[in-house]
């Protein structure tokens, strides 16, 4: 990232820490002390992730399990990273592991985790799937014993009812970063339109928290939130643009996102064509998608991702599970979030066009499962 833009990060962030600090009661945190952790943040962020900063100890890897990894859309490439990552994890210790893919439908009929019972499962992956729509199943499991481990299953990482424990990043602080970075591109000056997908609580909670981002900045303006759910944008994205375009004209500078297909759509020749006076910018939450990164790299409209660790999160999940089966507590590890520009793209999996650590997680792993 470009050290200007650090500077005016920097000074955005510390506005915001001290906002945020104010209204949690911590008014006695001076404005300094706010800058100094808003500094530490943001540089965590966009360094690179090359050192281990997850469990350093667990339970030997136990042998022979028959897990099923439901997907709620294995279209989707991080959903693939994570599934790719749990089967090579899995691998270790001789485990069965079998896939249900919903294709976005896990939703509809009875709850999917009860097919993954009748597999006789010994444990469950309920991977982008929300955890809200599976509370019978959820049910059923824990009455039979049955570990169940969640990807994105509800809006934070760790334990709930229902889940032995949920992998993945924080919404609300990968949609902050997302906001943050694209108000310090546009040097605080913006024409901003957020698309977005209430259908899940974990995608509303990023739309939510980007509008308490660019609310607080007074030079920002937002033009409108587009509800355009994943599942039916591609067949609307055409009309929605042409109508914000006629809307807003030239006030329309930026653009975020909750999530990288949007983008996919905003490349669409036909759609590209509506949008090619406004030299739009724009930052996506999540999640990394190899088509992200290459727009990045070529300094397209996407100027930014912040990623999902996709393979990592699959050998995360498999060390859950184990953590499950040997009846110890999660691990409570949650990876912090990365921002990917095009000044740190080449570096942590960038090169390869995906989000994958340089940080050894696969050796740190196998460090303490192997006898």
């Amino acid at each position: 990232m470009k050290q200007r833009n650090f500077h005016k990060l920097f000074g955005l962030l510390g506005l915001m820490v001290t906002l945020a600090a104010s209204h949690a009661g911590f008014a006695q945190e001076n404005a300094m002390q706010a800058m100094g952790k808003a500094n530490a943040k943001v540089a965590k962020a966009a360094s690179r992730k090359n050192r281990w900063d997850g469990p350093l100890d667990g339970p030997k890897l136990l042998t022979k399990k028959r897990v099923v990894f439901i997907a709620g859309d294995m279209a989707s490439g991080v959903t693939g990273n994570v599934y790719k990552g749990a089967r090579e994890a899995a691998t270790l210790g001789g485990w069965e592991l079998l896939t249900i893919d919903c294709r976005g439908a896990c939703y509809k009929g009875e709850p999917v985790i009860n097919q993954a019972l009748g597999m006789k499962a010994d444990g469950i992956i309920l991977a982008g799937v929300d955890a809200s729509t599976q509370a019978k199943g959820l049910a059923k499991a824990q009455e039979a014993k049955i570990p169940v481990v969640g990807w994105h299953s509800i809006t934070k990482p760790g334990p709930v009812d229902g889940l032995f424990t949920n992998v993945g990043s924080n919404p609300r602080e990968v949609a902050q970063l997302a906001a943050l970075y694209g108000v310090t591109e546009a040097n605080s000056k913006m024409g901003l339109v957020i698309f977005t997908d209430s259908s899940t609580p974990y995608l509303a909670a990023k739309s939510a928290a980007m509008i308490e981002i660019i609310k607080q900045c007074e030079t920002c303006r937002l033009l409108s939130v587009e509800e355009l759910p994943i599942a039916e944008a591609s067949l609307k994205m055409q009309q929605s643009v042409d109508d914000i375009v006629k809307r807003q004209g030239s006030k329309w500078t930026h653009v975020l996102a909750v999530n990288d297909v949007y983008f996919d759509l905003l490349d669409k020749p036909a759609v590209a064509a509506l949008i090619a006076a406004n030299k739009l910018k724009g930052i996506s939450a999540g999640e990394g998608s190899v088509t992200a990164y290459q727009r990045v790299h070529s300094n397209g409209v996407q100027i930014g991702t912040v990623p999902e660790p996709g393979n990592m999160h699959g050998w995360q999940v498999i060390d859950e599970l184990n953590r499950a089966f040997a009846g110890v507590a999660p691990s409570g590890y949650t990876p912090a979030v990365h921002l990917a520009t095009d000044q740190n793209i080449a570096f942590d999996g960038g090169s390869k066009n995906t989000f994958d650590p340089d940080n050894d997680y696969r050796n740190q792993y196998k460090r303490y499962w192997t006898p």
